[in-house]
Parts: C-alpha cells; structure tokens; sequence
C-alpha cells in the first residue's frame, strides 16, 4: 500500500536524484541473492543529504498519525531502518529501539536494542522491503518479546508478489512511501531511461530470479 501516490513520485524523484536507486538495463548489477537485476537501491543515502532526509522523516510522520495514532514505540530494522527511524521517532517525541539482523555475540546477546514493554504498541520503520524475510524476522522477534506490532512503514518496495504475501501470512499491514511502478513511471517523466529501458525493467519485475539482459 502507497501512502499518498502524489508524494511517491516526490519520493522517487529525490532518490533517483542524488542515486540512492540507479537504474541501467544494459550493465546489471549483482544483488546478493545472485540475480542480476537493472536497479539497485540504497536509501542509506537519503542521509546524506539534509532536505531529502527530511522530506522521508516527514512522511513517515505523517504516515503514522493517519495509519497508526496509537503507537507508543518506533522501532528501526537494521541496519538501513535504524537512522530513519530514530529521526521519526525524535520527530514524534516517542521512544525508539532497533532489532538486530542477527544477535549481538557477546553481552546481553540481545537480539533487540532499547527498552521494549510486553503489550506496547510498535510501529516498525525499514529503508527497503524485496521479498519481506530480513523485515518480517523483525517482526516476529518484536512479537515474541510481547510487544503488538501494528504495522510496517518503509521508503521503498520492488512489489514482489512473494513479499506480498509474506506480509499477509504474518499479518502485517505494510506502507511504502514509493515502489516499483511509481519509480518507473517517475523514472520515464524525468528523463532518467528511455521508453525502451521500460520493458526490460518490466519483464525483469515479473521474474527476477530468471532475468537476463
């Protein structure tokens, strides 16, 4: 779900703009998983750039007074969602922790950083959401800590269909500030690729574990 489709293309535009997503068809890049893909996304350099930073925090503010009045506690999947979140939950005036991708090896061996209550209300803040695993074991730690989530906010979805319903077999109600097809066509109105890139990126979107340039 979008949160306002008039900024989503304000949001794609300011990430295109200082290349916090690239696109190019012609020269893909290597995500982790092995597949090659046209665009690569990183939102941690949102934060290097003060009124893009700001416009997202505000967003996300914005997002959750209209989606979730009630949340008590922002908490930031790491790493991405960390910076982010502590900046909508000093916006909010409103405690902040963060879950770790995997626990702390040495200590406590805490999973979750900052001081959680069973049965507080939590709003979880991610930078990026592909297929929803690394986002979704956050949820479910947080949930095992006694804590109700109430939903995730995050700056930017590919749209998968496999993350879709990730989300909806764990129950989560998931925002994005932009995806994919708001990219594109975002992507296509300002000049940064051609009609023809289009297709690739599309068929690429369809099935991107079998993509091929």
């Amino acid at each position: 779900m979008i949160f306002n489709k008039e900024s989503a293309h304000k949001v794609a535009e300011l990430l295109l703009q200082i290349k916090a997503i690239k696109l190019q068809s012609a020269n893909p890049f290597i995500w982790a998983s092995g597949w090659k893909s046209p665009i690569y996304c990183d939102n941690r350099k949102a934060l290097s750039y003060p009124p893009v930073r700001t416009y997202i925090r505000q967003q996300f503010v914005d997002a959750i007074k209209e989606h979730y009045p009630t949340a008590e506690v922002i908490v930031g999947v790491a790493t991405g969602g960390i910076a982010h979140g502590a900046l909508v939950a000093e916006a909010l005036g409103l405690p902040f922790a963060y879950v770790r991708s995997v626990a702390k090896g040495h200590g406590l061996e805490n999973l979750i950083e900052g001081d959680l209550k069973p049965g507080q209300q939590i709003v979880v803040i991610e930078d990026l959401v592909s297929t929803g695993g690394s986002s979704l074991k956050a949820v479910e730690e947080l949930r095992k800590s006694g804590c109700n989530v109430l939903g995730m906010l995050a700056i930017f979805s590919y749209g998968f269909d496999t993350a879709i319903q990730n989300f909806k077999t764990s129950k989560c109600k998931l925002i994005t500030l932009s995806d994919y097809n708001t990219l594109i066509n975002t992507a296509v109105a300002t000049n940064f690729i051609t009609e023809k890139e289009v297709n690739s990126l599309n068929k690429w979107r369809e099935n991107p574990s079998e993509w091929k340039p």
